[in-house]
C-alpha cells in the first residue's frame, strides 16, 4: 500500500513541494495530494506592482491547477481541523483525509480585524493596505486621486510577509509622487515598531541613511493600540499620534486559523519547527516549510525557495527514520526596489547581516548587495518569469540553496562588533 503525503496549502512552498516531491518519490510507493481553498494561486511580490500601474491584476493569478505535475491530486475546500496524533485531516465540506507525512504550508496572511478601528469607515477610501490583490487594487484608485498632504506608511507589528515590501512601497511612492510634481505637497512618512529602517543594523543604516536623503520622515518604535479613522491619525500605545491623509498600513500578519484550531501554532498562528530540518517540535511525521514555519528568518519567497531545497534533499530520508543530510540555514535574498528604475539586493541567514558584495557569483556578480543598481530593479522584474516558469514548477535554478560569504564585504562586521 503507498504512502500518503498530504500538502496543506498551494502558495508558494507547497506547489514547489507537491512538484518537486512527485519526481523525487516513486509514484507506486507514494500518493501526494495538496489541498487549498480555491483554484487561485497569486504571485505575491506582483501586489507592490499594483498600486502604480505597473502590473495588471491579471499578471499575477493562475490557476493552481496548470501549475501541478502531473500525479498530484488537488482538492479544493478549506481545512477545518488537523489531528496531528490520529494523523488526521477534516475539511470544511466534512472529508477527512488520513496521511503519513503531512507538510503544512498554509503561509501568512494580513489581520486588519485585529488592530481596532482599521476596518473602520475609512478602509479603502483614506486607509489601505496592499497585500491583498483587493487591497493594492484599492490603492491604485486611491494613488491616482491623491493630490497631496500626508502620506503615511505603516507596520502594525512583525513579523510580516517580505519585510522589506513597506520599505519598497515608501521608495516607490515618493519617485512616483515625484514624476507627478506632487512630492513638494506631500509629507511622506514611515512609521515602524523597529528602532530603525530594518530589522539588520547594517542594512538598517544603509536604508535609513536613504530615507533621510528623500526626505522621508521615520517615526520609529511606533506600537499602534488603535486607528482613529475619523480624526484620521494612528494612536500608539504611548499615545503619540501620527496624522495621515492617506494611510497604507502593513496590519499584523498571522498565520491560518486552522493551525490555532488544532493546537499546533504559537500566539500568532505559526507552527514549531526544528529551524535546520522544518519537522515539528512535537509531531515527529508533520513539517511547516515557509511563511507557516515560526523560524526566526524573513517571511519571505527566497526563504521558501531554499527551505525546499533542504527540504526536499531531507524528506525520504527522515521519513524512513534516517538523520537528514541538510541544515537549512535561514538563508534569504530580497530585492529593494527604490524607485526611479533602480533596486537594492540584501543576502542573510540566521547568524550573519546583509552585507555589501557581488551575488550571486563572488567578486563577479552581476548582481550588488546593499547598492542602488538598475541591474537590481531588472532582477527584481525578471523575478516574476523565473517564479512562473521555473521555482514553482521545481526546475533547477543556478543559486546556491545556502548563504556564502564568498564577495561579500566582511570588513563591516568588526566595525559594527
Amino acid at each position: 500500500m503507498s504512502r500518503r503525503l498530504l500538502v496543506l496549502g498551494a502558495g508558494t512552498a507547497g506547489t514547489m513541494i507537491a512538484n518537486r516531491m512527485r519526481r523525487a518519490l516513486d509514484a507506486r510507493d507514494w500518493q501526494i495530494t495538496i489541498v487549498d481553498k480555491d483554484d487561485v494561486h497569486l504571485y505575491q511580490p506582483g501586489f507592490l506592482f499594483l498600486p502604480f500601474g505597473t502590473y495588471r491584476p491579471e499578471q499575477v493569478r493562475r490557476s493552481r491547477h496548470t501549475l501541478l505535475a502531473d500525479g498530484i491530486d488537488l482538492v479544493l475546500a478549506g481545512v477545518e481541523q488537523i489531528d496531528a496524533p490520529a494523523s488526521t485531516v477534516t475539511l470544511t465540506d466534512g472529508r477527512v483525509l488520513a496521511y503519513d507525512q503531512l507538510v503544512i504550508t498554509t503561509g501568512t496572511s494580513p489581520r486588519p480585524d485585529q488592530t481596532p478601528g482599521m476596518l473602520g469607515e475609512e478602509w479603502r477610501r483614506s486607509i489601505f493596505d496592499f497585500y491583498t490583490v483587493e487591497g493594492a487594487t484599492a490603492l491604485h484608485a486611491g494613488l491616482h486621486g491623491f493630490t497631496g498632504g500626508r502620506l503615511v506608511v505603516h507596520v502594525t507589528e512583525t513579523p510580516i510577509k517580505c519585510p522589506v515590501a513597506p520599505l519598497e512601497f515608501v521608495f516607490l511612492a515618493d519617485a512616483w509622487l515625484r514624476a507627478r510634481g506632487l512630492r513638494g505637497r506631500t509629507e511622506l512618512v514611515l512609521a515602524t515598531p523597529l528602532s530603525g529602517a530594518f530589522t539588520q543594523p547594517i542594512a538598517s543604516e544603509r536604508l535609513g541613511s536613504m530615507l533621510v536623503e528623500r526626505g522621508i520622515q521615520v517615526e520609529t518604535d511606533f506600537l499602534v493600540e488603535h486607528v482613529d479613522d475619523q480624526a484620521k491619525a494612528l494612536v500608539s500605545y504611548d499615545e503619540r499620534q501620527v496624522p495621515f491623509d492617506l494611510l497604507v498600513t502593513v496590519p499584523l500578519n498571522m498565520g491560518a486559523d486552522v493551525i490555532t484550531r488544532s493546537g499546533l501554532g504559537n500566539e500568532l498562528g505559526y507552527v514549531g519547527v526544528d529551524r535546520h530540518t522544518l519537522r515539528s517540535r512535537a509531531h515527529p511525521n508533520v513539517f511547516a516549510v515557509g511563511d507557516a514555519a515560526d523560524l526566526p528568518t524573513s517571511k519571505a519567497g527566497s526563504v521558501a525557495h531554499f527551505a525546499v531545497e533542504t527540504f526536499v534533499r531531507n524528506f525520504a530520508l527522515l521519513a524512513d527514520g534516517h538523520d537528514p543530510v541538510d541544515s537549512f540555514d535561514g538563508h534569504a535574498n530580497c530585492f529593494i526596489e527604490t524607485g526611479h528604475g533602480k533596486g537594492l539586493l540584501i543576502d542573510f541567514d540566521y547568524d550573519t547581516q546583509p552585507l555589501p558584495g557581488t551575488y550571486p557569483l563572488p567578486w563577479v556578480g552581476p548582481l550588488r548587495l546593499l547598492t542602488e543598481t538598475r541591474a537590481n530593479h531588472l532582477g527584481k522584474l525578471a523575478f516574476r518569469w523565473l517564479y512562473w516558469n521555473a521555482l514553482l514548477p521545481g526546475r533547477p535554478i543556478p543559486l546556491p540553496a545556502h548563504m556564502s560569504m564568498r564577495g561579500k564585504d566582511t570588513t563591516l562586521l568588526a566595525d559594527a562588533a
